[in-house]
Formats: structure tokens, sequence, C-alpha cells
């Protein structure tokens, strides 16, 4: 690695915290609910006028990258707030441009060791397989009981191309958007429903790669084009 190549990432890191901590310092100046319940956050946005709609991508490209603030609640107010259609693009546009900072930020931090260290492994390698990476995204999105902040972290140390990145989590996030920003703040998903799929998406993740690795010759092993960067 450079000298220069250091110098860009270190640089391109610092513009990313400092751009996050300006979207913080401009969201608390402009009174941001300190309840993240979808009601009060809707209030507080139908309360500033015309900036309301761009409050509402900043909060939430804040949520996905900072991770601990939930996403889904700020779906919920985006309905509240703006209606549906409205409340649907707003919420999909700032949670991908939120994933995307995300996973550039952990691309720059760890992607090349991670490259160095485990050059066959089909999520890691530079070889990685694009379809077995899209497809474990894409299904990780679908459920909300993963974080989403922490999948997109994720995302940027594996050989996952950025736009097939933001394809999938753009496709697996919106049916619960659309769900969460159409019934507002009375949709509660069911614990045990998210936890039993939670669980049995994680089972399969786990025993996958085992898998692969005995069966590299089987027809999901060709379908995931393990030994192609395509």
């Amino acid at each position: 690695m450079t000298s220069m190549g250091w110098q860009f990432r270190l640089g391109a890191i610092l513009l990313i915290v400092a751009t996050l901590a300006g979207i913080w310092w401009l969201l608390d100046g402009m009174g941001m609910p300190t309840s993240l319940s979808p009601r009060a956050i809707a209030e507080w946005l139908n309360g500033q006028g015309m900036e309301g709609p761009l409050l509402l991508v900043l909060l939430m490209i804040l949520a996905v990258v900072v991770g601990p603030i939930p996403t889904l609640p700020i779906s919920a107010a985006a309905g509240l707030a703006f209606g549906v259609g409205s409340g649907v693009m707003l919420s999909i546009t700032g949670a991908t441009l939120g994933a995307l900072i995300a996973f550039f930020l952990a691309r720059l931090i760890g992607r090349e060791a991670l490259r160095s260290r485990l050059p066959d492994n089909p999520l890691f390698g530079s070889r990685g397989s694009q379809r077995l990476l899209f497809c474990t995204v894409l299904i990780t999105r679908l459920v909300p009981i993963f974080s989403f902040a922490l999948i997109s972290y994720a995302a940027g140390l594996t050989a996952i191309s950025a736009w097939r990145f933001a394809l999938a989590s753009l496709i697996g996030m919106l049916p619960m958007t659309v769900v969460f920003t159409n019934l507002g703040h009375s949709f509660e998903l069911h614990p045990w429903l998210s936890t039993t799929l939670g669980g049995a998406i994680l089972l399969v993740m786990a025993l996958l790669p085992g898998y692969l690795k005995y069966r590299p010759h089987s027809r999901l092993a060709r379908w995931l084009h393990l030994d192609s960067r395509d």
C-alpha cells in the first residue's frame, strides 16, 4: 500500500466522520426529538416546513451509519408526516445513502487486509462469488431483526461490488419500508416471527459455507459462480 493510498483513505474516513458529525449537529440544532417514537418524529418533521423531507433523509442516513438508532420507526414517521408514496421514497433514499456510506467506510478501513489474508474465500477473496454475496445481502435485508448498519459494514469487507450491494439493499429493504411507512406507529412485527425467520437465516448462512466447501461442483456452487467474479 503506497503512502498516498493511506493518505487518501485517511482523508476519506475523516471526511465521512466530519459529515456525520455535521448532520448530527444540524439535526440537534433544529430540535430533533429525544424520543424516537414515530409520532414524535413526524410532528417534529411537520413543524420544519419545506426542510422536513431533507431532515428525514439526513436522519435516516445518520440512523443507518451510526447503528444504534433504529430505522423502522423513522420509516413509520415518514409515512405519518409525508404520506405513503413520499414517505417510502424519502426513507429508501436516506437508507440507501446511509448504507453506501457505511459500506465504503468499512471498505476503506478493512477490505484490503481481509482480501490479502483470505484470497480464496468465497466471501472475502478477490474472486468472491457475487451471486452468493448478493443473495446474502438481499435475504438479510428482508428480515428486520438484522442490524441494517451491521449488514452494511460487513458487506463493505466482502468482495461484493458496490452496485450489487446497493441493488440488493434497495430490493431487500423495500417490502418492510412500505409496510412500516403505510401502517406507521400502529405496526409491530411479531417478535416470535422475526426471531424465527432470523434464526433460520442465520442457520442457513452458517451451514452454507461448509456445504459449498465439500460440494464444490454441486449445482448450487455452479450457479453461485464461486470460481468467477461475475
